[in-house]
């Protein structure tokens, strides 16, 4: 009997992508063990950021997310992922060796993330606007995974909760490696040859390269803000109200219902409406949260949910509208190479934003603020020509 097609996929992705973040919610753990400081947290998470971009344009480029089957390449990559993320548990002493060992395991990930999404568009291409915002709505809450493990593990050392989140991964490669690629995307029997770099024409496809642009400017804000919510937490009147890692994975996780809230809606208005919605509400929160940082817990609560609500419930819809736009033989080198540029700009908002938070403090959200407009800006001719399916 065949799996459950979508909710195998995403729920491999919320297992898979809980090695994202994992180092994240043990900050607290490794300054007080290694003597580090905040910006090298930032170093950690841009570790594994860079890891992903050079494993996203390494498949792009050489055409190989589309040349092998997409299941076998998602269940090795969240293999090795979830290898290197125990080797950072159970090897790592120092910020040298944790930074190689975090790189290895966004180099996996490159395998995880854009090959999930290239699955769902195998299977179910009809909606894969409503489809891809479940993944994406997994894959936060995978990213907010490592934070509700450490809160439900209690007193659990913090290489217990790494450990965790690499068996979840371990069964994710399992479920898709049992599951396999769907009947779609197949290649023509006349489409032209995959070479090298052949992928970067897909930015000569208008309706391609608006997705893309507007994905870039929601990227600057995106990883950088899931960076920073435990920082501005502590910062603030909510630590107050319930331990730092029960809100961050409150408000982190709430992505996954604005990510499928979101998706729900694209089957009536398509996914440009969607993206260009959660694109104004994020950067009104950006706009807002330094003017509320010193307000009451609930109000602030409430903007900190709405935020984390919108930040990401546009990602699977730019997914939608670029898979859409590129013929289907390059689809999976598409969707990478648009990942691997994506994520290159999560490590500038990222470092620049882990450096200066101590100095700026609730202002750092300014900070963020240009992605969001950047990528209405790039978005609005698909909200002229797309259409709604």
């Amino acid at each position: 009997m065949r799996l459950p097609v979508v909710p195998t996929i995403v729920i491999a992705e919320l297992f898979g992508g809980s090695l994202w973040f994992a180092a994240n919610a043990a900050a607290d753990d490794l300054v007080r063990v290694w003597g580090i400081g905040t910006a090298d947290i930032g170093r950690l998470t841009n570790a594994v950021q860079l890891g992903f971009i050079v494993g996203t344009l390494g498949f792009a480029l050489t055409g190989l997310a589309d040349r092998f089957a997409a299941s076998r390449i998602f269940a090795v990559c969240a293999v090795l992922g979830a290898l290197a993320n125990a080797a950072f548990a159970l090897l790592a002493n120092g910020m040298d060796s944790a930074l190689a060992l975090r790189f290895a395991v966004g180099l996996s990930l490159a395998g995880v993330y854009p090959l999930g999404m290239k699955l769902v568009v195998s299977w179910v291409p009809e909606r894969a606007g409503d489809a891809l915002a479940q993944l994406v709505g997994m894959l936060t809450l995978g990213t907010a995974l490592p934070h509700g493990i450490k809160l439900a593990g209690g007193q659990w050392p913090w290489q217990a909760v790494l450990l965790a989140a690499s068996v979840l991964a371990l069964i994710a490669a399992a479920m898709i490696f049992a599951l396999g690629d769907g009947p779609h995307l197949k290649r023509r029997h006349d489409a032209p040859p995959l070479r090298l770099g052949r992928v970067l024409m897909a930015f000569r496809i208008p309706a391609f390269r608006a997705s893309a642009l507007a994905y870039f400017g929601h990227q600057w804000e995106l990883y950088a803000m899931w960076t920073l919510v435990p920082l501005l937490v502590a910062g603030t009147t909510l630590n107050a109200l319930a331990p730092v890692s029960a809100l961050a994975f409150a408000i982190i996780g709430v992505g996954a219902l604005g990510c499928i809230g979101g998706g729900l809606v694209s089957r009536r208005t398509g996914s440009a409406p969607v993206a260009a919605a959660a694109l104004a509400t994020s950067a009104l929160c950006c706009a807002v949260f330094p003017l509320m940082a010193d307000a009451a817990a609930a109000p602030l609560l409430a903007l900190m949910l709405l935020w984390g609500a919108s930040v990401v419930a546009d990602s699977p819809h730019f997914s939608a509208l670029s898979a859409r736009a590129c013929p289907p033989e390059i689809v999976g080198s598409a969707l990478a190479l648009q990942n691997a540029l994506g994520f290159a700009v999560t490590m500038v908002s990222i470092g620049w934003g882990t450096a200066v938070v101590e100095a700026w403090g609730a202002q750092v959200a300014w900070l963020l603020l240009p992605g969001p407009l950047l990528g209405l800006l790039a978005l609005r001719p698909l909200l002229k020509t797309a259409p709604p399916h």
